[in-house]
């Protein structure tokens, strides 16, 4: 399924958060914010799969350089993406 990596994210933001705010391009399988192990917060990254591709390519024209939980977003798309290959990427 077609993923995108989400950087410049708050320290504050959660899985959820990513999942509500990447909703409005589309349908979201996952949302996945990396968090720290010691502390708990996130660590400044993470990553959306959506359902679709084309859903992607909304969300990029949507929601990058928006703000979530008061920080401005970066989207790119994920190794595979990049390469012209939309393929499943685990994500640990």
């Amino acid at each position: 399924m077609p993923k995108l990596y989400v950087g410049n994210l708050a320290s504050s933001v959660t899985s959820r958060d990513l999942a509500a705010h990447f909703s409005r391009a589309g349908e979201v399988l996952s949302a996945l914010a990396i968090r720290d192990k010691a502390s708990g917060e996130c660590r400044g990254f993470g990553f959306v799969e959506m359902a679709e591709l084309a859903d992607l390519a909304v969300a990029f024209s949507l929601l990058n350089k928006t703000k979530l939980n008061g920080q401005q977003i970066k989207i790119e798309p994920t190794p595979s993406l990049r390469n012209g290959k939309a393929r499943n990427n685990a994500v640990a």
